[in-house]
């Protein structure tokens, strides 16, 4: 993880607000004015008590009263319509950041995902991105309303003398600059570790709750138990410092406030005795500091929160920062499918290489099978044409053009990938397959699923073909989900198929029919087939063994003998 600095954060945060720009300077200047109407309601009290005593004052009485009163009206008004205002800003721009990060883990999958703590990056797409709500609504308009209130007060008050100006300069200087900045420094990465301990704590739950079943077979119920409830404690730790400072700092801002204040009643009593001031450059400044401090007390509030602020959007700007590992390619000219090839791939994963100058064809119409003992490439090789990673030497070519050279696009259409786990979304089974075509027919998902033999199975279910497929597809059997994935890959109907371990989770019997199926379809679609399986194998033209990261022919289809292939 990238640590920024709170200043380098903060300024990429505002500049989201670009397109919003007009939305928040109207909240700045409601807040403007409604803080500057709250304390003037105070000030006016103390030129009502200057008429009382005779003193002579810009306003009558009566006057006085009425300005308290609209003033009073104005602050309420302006007070809801700004916090509105912000708010609409916060929950817009959080839409606008969730959709950033979104497309970034686009782009970022599956590569940059694959290994990554589910819980955590869970974490930092809901909580992390719902605390950035604090700062856009919080957080900007105050740190401007406060500044351009405290020079419209410095100016009033320096009004009377230059000395209370500057007086009052200093104090709001402290209370909303010096002391969040010391409480900020203090507090150190604890936001940080908070957010951090956050994610890993979701990330614990969400992988406790899918073993349950095999925490409970091996009666690990209690470690596991006894573990979240550590993270649990350690978690509320942080929290509770993060408190206690949030504590410290109100009590030494609220101390600082009131020496402020009596260090402007002193000051200003000595100008008095000196003939430098009146009797109302005693109480009108004194009064004016006292009930001004809002806006920067507001900032200094901020000296603790904004920890946690920072933290989270630390940890979302690592997501829009982060590079994939291959970029999409757009504009260049379409490629009809006629062939794949590898020649001479070389591939490491973090310096442990896993392909080394493999070489294989693909030709159209023919099925490739393609076996290997477990860890020497084979997924890897899958991946490779479908270009989720770039090699690292030789080339990897689709109808004569490498594979980062075919808009993304083109080349997602031209094949379809079946991995050994198929993810099946917390939806019907119709719409879970029309992930694969999103426009196919009722007539085209059944003929899709004919072909994986999983039809006669989803017509046995309560409601077909609308039935509702679990959280994760965990309501249906391994070998289910497997034919649900194969099913989309045949509704996809792309021309070249890359199956990694099909037919692993399923029967002689359903392996047989969807076997049959893709022989069938070799006039039109080309089948590279990862399997150990013999059967599997049996329907390939040609079987390639992939051994120490180097492929080698061991025979084609018509000669090939029934034997449990090498491992």
């Amino acid at each position: 993880m990238k640590r920024r600095s709170g200043f380098v954060i903060m300024t990429r945060l505002i500049g989201l607000v670009r397109p919003l720009t007009g939305f928040m300077l109207l909240a700045i200047t409601m807040g403007l004015i409604g803080n500057l109407c709250a304390t003037f309601i105070t000030i006016l009290g103390g030129y009502a008590v200057l008429n009382v005593l005779g003193f002579e004052v810009p306003l009558a009485l009566g006057w006085i009263f009425a300005a308290v009163l609209i003033f009073a009206l104005v602050r309420g008004v302006l007070r809801y319509a700004e916090q509105s205002c912000n708010h609409f800003i916060a929950f817009k721009l959080l839409a606008i950041i969730r959709d950033k990060v979104f497309q970034a883990l686009r782009k970022l999958c599956p590569a940059k995902l694959e290994g990554r703590d589910r819980g955590d990056l869970i974490s930092v797409i809901t909580s992390d991105i719902e605390l950035l709500e604090v700062f856009y609504a919080h957080t900007i308009s105050p740190i401007a309303i406060a500044a351009l209130f405290t020079v419209v007060m410095c100016l009033f008050i320096g009004s009377f003398h230059w000395t209370l100006g500057l007086l009052a300069l200093c104090a709001y200087a402290v209370v909303g600059i010096v002391i969040p900045m010391i409480v900020s420094h203090l507090s150190g990465d604890a936001g940080m570790r908070f957010r951090t301990r956050s994610g890993e704590l979701a990330g614990f739950v969400l992988d406790s709750l899918r073993g349950l079943d095999e925490t409970l077979q091996y009666g690990r119920g209690e470690a596991r138990l006894a573990e979240m409830n550590q993270r649990t404690d350690d978690l509320s730790g942080d929290e509770a410092q993060m408190k206690k400072t949030a504590g410290r700092n109100t009590a030494v801002t609220n101390t600082v406030i009131l020496i402020f204040d009596l260090t402007m009643l002193f000051v200003s009593a000595s100008l008095y005795q000196s003939g430098a001031v009146g009797f109302d450059g005693v109480l009108i400044p004194t009064i004016a500091l006292f009930s001004s401090f809002g806006p920067a007390v507001a900032l200094a509030a901020l000296g603790s929160t904004l920890q946690s602020t920072f933290a989270a959007g630390n940890r979302v700007l690592d997501i829009l920062d982060d590079t994939p590992a291959v970029e999409e390619v757009t504009g260049k000219a379409a490629v009809a499918f006629t062939g794949a090839s590898v020649e001479n791939v070389s591939f490491s994963y973090g310096g442990e290489e896993v392909l080394r100058d493999m070489s294989l064809t693909v030709p159209e119409g023919e099925i490739i099978g393609i076996t290997g003992r477990s860890g020497s490439g084979k997924s890897t090789l899958l991946k490779l044409l479908m270009r989720f990673w770039d090699v690292q030497k030789g080339s990897v070519e689709v109808s004569g053009v490498p594979v980062r050279d075919i808009n993304t696009a083109n080349l997602r259409d031209m094949e379809s990938f079946v991995t050994q786990e198929t993810h099946l979304f917390h939806d019907s089974i119709k719409n879970n397959l029309r992930l694969a075509k999103l426009d196919a027919t009722d007539g085209e998902i059944v003929a899709a699923c004919k072909k994986a033999s999983v039809h006669d199975f989803i017509m046995t279910l309560p409601q077909g073909y609308d039935t509702p497929v679990g959280e994760l597809g965990d309501t249906l059997s391994g070998g289910e989900r497997q034919r649900l994935g194969l099913a989309r890959a045949f509704l996809h109907d792309a021309p070249l198929m890359l199956l990694d371990e099909p037919t692993s989770n399923l029967d002689s019997l359903n392996e047989a029919v969807i076997l049959k199926s893709l022989r069938e379809e070799r006039e039109s679609r080309t089948v590279v087939l990862v399997s150990h399986r013999a059967s599997t194998m049996r329907i390939a033209d040609r079987v390639i063994s992939v051994e120490s990261g180097r492929g080698k022919s061991i025979t084609s289809f018509s000669s090939m003998s029934v034997r449990t292939p090498s491992l």
